[in-house]
């Protein structure tokens, strides 16, 4: 799938003072944050019909076809499967829903939001737990993502992979944890044709508990922002060209925060390395194209945490 991207705003930088807890939403807000804002923006199904689902098929045919829809998933859904999400869709999981071994896909499509959904343990024979595959304008929100750490690397698969040229895509508010392989961007070392355009913005996630990819970037363009990572083996690996901005983030408990393998790069500003080092060599994404809001570097954990995952009410 081919994109052509161009830069059409000039970024603004604001520093903020640790925000309140959002405890409310609307099941039609759209994506103002990130890449996902730009290129006409993401809003997903806001304006269409508004469904709520409380059982595996249900859910499967509630987000099929590309009419603008709101999806909500109410109480626990049990499966073994990954459910493909069409494009100007926005999924929403209800205060206290879960999907425990069902993932979502996004593959082939744009315009999609998936917001306070909590998915845990998806086996790998199923997939993911959110896997997006060329597709475009994608807004990811106040997730709550996990497994566990009790069997091999290869008993889950990603918790949220961003493969095959995506573009567009925003990851906010969301709580990665208990897993041993957290967030791949690009599908393999040999596709940088197809994943060079890759733009990725992840910002006010929290990352704990974690053995590695938090994120593993390829190619592309990827900028992450006022992120706290806690107790995780590994950091962020830039690869394979990959141009990262790094700003105001925090870790604990590791010793390669941020760091190069196979050329990647990395431009890092106000971060708190937790006594450890970045190694990346410096890169030359300089300057993000759109506005957002940095958190001083010392209210970062206090601001992000608490918020992080399924946290929001409609």
């Amino acid at each position: 799938m081919k994109f052509i991207y161009s830069i059409l705003v000039i970024a603004t930088v604001a520093f903020a003072a640790p925000s309140e807890l959002v405890k409310r939403a609307s099941v039609s807000d759209v994506a103002t944050i990130g890449y996902a804002s730009l290129n006409g923006g993401t809003t997903g199904g806001s304006g269409g019909t508004t469904t709520t689902v409380t059982t595996l098929a249900a859910l499967t045919a509630a987000v099929t076809g590309d009419a603008k829809k709101i999806v909500i998933i109410s109480g626990t859904i049990t499966g073994n499967t990954v459910v493909k999400v069409g494009a100007n869709t926005s999924v929403i999981g209800a205060k206290g829903s879960a999907l425990n071994g069902v993932g979502l896909r996004v593959i082939d499509v744009s315009n999609v939001i998936i917001r306070n959904v909590k998915i845990s343990k998806v086996l790998a024979e199923a997939g993911d737990a959110i896997g997006v595959q060329a597709a475009h304008q994608v807004w990811l929100d106040h997730l709550d993502l996990s497994s566990d750490r009790d069997h091999d690397k290869d008993y889950y698969d990603g918790l949220l992979d961003l493969t095959h040229g995506v573009t567009g895509i925003t990851v906010t508010n969301s709580k990665l944890y208990d897993h041993w392989k957290a967030s791949l961007v690009g599908h393999s070392d040999s596709n940088g044709s197809e994943d060079t355009p890759i733009t990725v913005t992840y910002a006010n996630n929290y990352w704990t508990n974690l053995n590695s990819r938090t994120p593993s970037f390829r190619f592309g363009h990827g900028h992450i922002y006022n992120n706290v990572f806690d107790n995780n083996s590994d950091g962020i690996n830039t690869r394979d060209g990959a141009q990262l901005l790094v700003e105001n983030n925090v870790w604990t408990g590791t010793t390669k925060p941020l760091y190069a393998t196979d050329e990647g790069f990395a431009v890092a500003n106000g971060n708190d390395f937790g006594g450890a080092s970045n190694t990346a060599p410096v890169g030359t994404f300089t300057k993000a194209p759109y506005s957002y809001t940095l958190i001083a570097t010392s209210s970062v954990r206090s601001s992000v945490v608490a918020g992080a995952g399924q946290t929001l009410t409609f």
